[in-house]
């Protein structure tokens, strides 16, 4: 099963899970079953079946290059990460 880092933003829809482990062999498989066993979580991620302006997908130590398209090996690991902005 996949590892699923879940961000502190996230979290109080988790029951303040940090780390879930969920099957899936995309991200958007992952995200699906995620709101399956957490309500809600889906509409901060997704936003008409794309991933929301404002946050990225790592998978494995590399940014996903493919979205919620983007594969993931059994033992994949997972991380949503709100997009940083601001600058000089």
């Amino acid at each position: 099963m996949a590892r699923v880092f879940i961000p502190p933003a996230l979290q109080a829809l988790t029951a303040g899970q940090q780390v879930i482990q969920i099957e899936g062999t995309t991200v958007r498989e992952v995200i699906d079953r995620l709101e399956s066993a957490y309500p809600g979580i889906k509409t901060h991620l997704c936003r008409d079946n794309q991933l929301r302006s404002g946050w990225m997908i790592a998978v494995d130590s590399a940014f996903a290059t493919s979205g919620l398209r983007e594969p993931l090996r059994i033992d994949s690991e997972v991380h949503f990460l709100p997009a940083i902005g601001g600058g000089a």
